[in-house]
């Protein structure tokens, strides 16, 4: 469910996994493509030129929840189908390095779906390849592991629109570090970013705590209905916020940090064509 950014050219594409394959910001990629300075109004003439593209727009292009700079909103995406139709009423040079790109990008994921295990070991290839050292890497992916287990447990409890889980990750969030994810975000100076990307070790432990923590209180309780499951979101998180707390009364230093651990434009790799 979380939002994803996937780099061409230098121009940043947002993308998530829906129906276990990509689908991509329509906006993105059309701004990608035409450097457009209004890419509404683009998009707009652009189906009005294409009576077809406009008839079948329903068909392939479907508004999905992405994580923005104000917080979640329901985006036009499509999948990498939609997309090359979409590409072909867009007029531009970069129109066949991109198909080849998105091609790629595709593909990678029918990979991933036939040997999950390539998913992990091209996360860790890409967070090596920005500058993280193998313990950070080491407790990332252990987080990612954490985060897909509760989330599968929210999910086999009945949650299954984004807001939920946005609601209920910042429950424990706020719990544990006493701020909601975007208050995290804006503290340390990100918008589309992954915040834990962002993470120094201490933050991703007590993230870590915080989650695990729910989990194992969700399932004591066997709690299924959604305000039944924020509550256990919030006692999780207050294992985390307690813990925090104590180390911060004993070290006489914060967890919480506006520091970056890296500097995401310096050190981000661009995947181009």
């Amino acid at each position: 469910m979380e939002t994803k950014i996937a780099v061409f050219k230098t121009k940043e594409i947002r993308k998530r996994i829906f129906n276990n394959e990509w689908w991509f910001v329509v906006e993105d990629v059309v701004f990608a493509l035409t450097d457009s300075v209004n890419v509404k109004d683009y998009i707009k003439k652009m189906r009005h030129r294409d009576e077809e593209l406009a008839k079948g727009w329903g068909q392939f292009v479907t508004p999905l929840e992405i994580d923005t700079k104000g917080g979640i909103q329901k985006l036009n995406c499509a999948n990498t189908e939609g997309i090359f139709r979409i590409i072909q009423s867009i007029p531009s040079p970069k129109a066949e390095p991109f198909k080849r790109w998105l091609a790629h990008v595709g593909y990678e994921r029918v990979q991933e779906i036939e040997n999950p295990e390539l998913a992990t070991k091209r996360t860790k290839a890409l967070y090596k390849a920005k500058g993280y050292s193998e313990n950070w890497i080491e407790k990332r992916m252990r987080g990612i592991a954490i985060r897909e287990e509760l989330t599968d447990e929210w999910d086999k409890r009945g949650i299954k629109e984004q807001r939920e889980y946005a609601i209920l990750t910042s429950e424990i969030s706020k719990a544990a570090f006493g701020l909601t994810p975007s208050e995290y975000k804006n503290l340390k100076g990100l918008e589309w970013e992954n915040l834990r990307d962002h993470m120094n070790d201490l933050e991703l432990i007590f993230s870590m705590l915080g989650e695990a923590a729910t989990t194992e209180i969700t399932r004591s309780r066997n709690a299924k209905e959604f305000p039944k499951l924020k509550k256990a979101a919030k006692d999780g998180g207050d294992v985390a916020g307690k813990a925090r707390k104590d180390l911060e009364k004993k070290s006489g230093k914060k967890v919480v940090s506006k520091q970056n651990y890296l500097e995401y434009p310096k050190n981000k790799k661009l995947i181009e064509e």
